[in-house]
């Protein structure tokens, strides 16, 4: 199998080391070291971590994977929603709790401190947003959810839900917060 480029190894380790530390606790040094490349790769692809982190952004975002339950349309669209968070949270108790999702994780760390990574954050909640958004207004065209909140403001309450109880699922080390975002969210909000 081709090994990838430096660049793509940087991106990669870049990624896995800013999840698992979060950005201000690790410097180049563990990023490159973390790649396998010499820390003066690294300024040869990029200006700064800061660039490094908008870069991993902005790739995540792209990463329409991610979203493909939201987008399958032989899918009723509830049970598309009830898949897409029913597998982010198989995926952060795998996980043990211990890390949340780079949107949430980035914002919280990063948005004050950093216009560039605050705008590629921006795009990609945006991003994601839509995605709910299109199967909350194909669930309200097929009636099984209420016409009562324009898809919009729908969606995003539970993408902001949804951020928060990861969150506290984290705070916790429990799925406690994010089994009840699922009761309430699917028995509740979009009964």
């Amino acid at each position: 199998m081709p090994r990838h480029n430096v660049r793509e190894q940087i991106v990669e380790a870049g990624l896995k080391t800013l999840l698992a530390k979060g950005f201000n606790a690790c410097g180049v040094r563990d990023i490159t070291d973390a790649a396998g490349v010499p820390t003066g790769s690294f300024y040869n692809h990029f200006a700064s971590k800061e660039a490094l982190g908008a870069e991993i952004v902005e790739r995540y975002a792209r990463d329409n994977s991610r979203h493909k339950d939201l987008k399958d349309k032989t899918l009723r669209p509830l049970e598309r929603l009830r898949r897409r968070f029913a597998g982010l949270n198989q995926m952060y108790a795998d996980l043990g709790y211990g890390r949340g999702c780079l949107l949430g994780n980035f914002s919280a760390e990063l948005a004050d401190q950093s216009p560039l990574i605050r705008e590629r954050l921006a795009a990609l909640s945006a991003s994601w947003t839509k995605d709910i958004e299109d199967a909350v207004r194909d669930a309200q065209a097929d009636g099984s959810v209420s016409s009562a909140t324009n898809p919009p403001d729908l969606a995003a309450f539970l993408l902001d839900a949804y951020e928060g109880a990861l969150l506290r699922a984290r705070i916790e080390k429990s799925g406690a917060p994010l089994e009840r975002f699922m009761t309430i969210t699917f028995a509740r909000l979009l009964a």
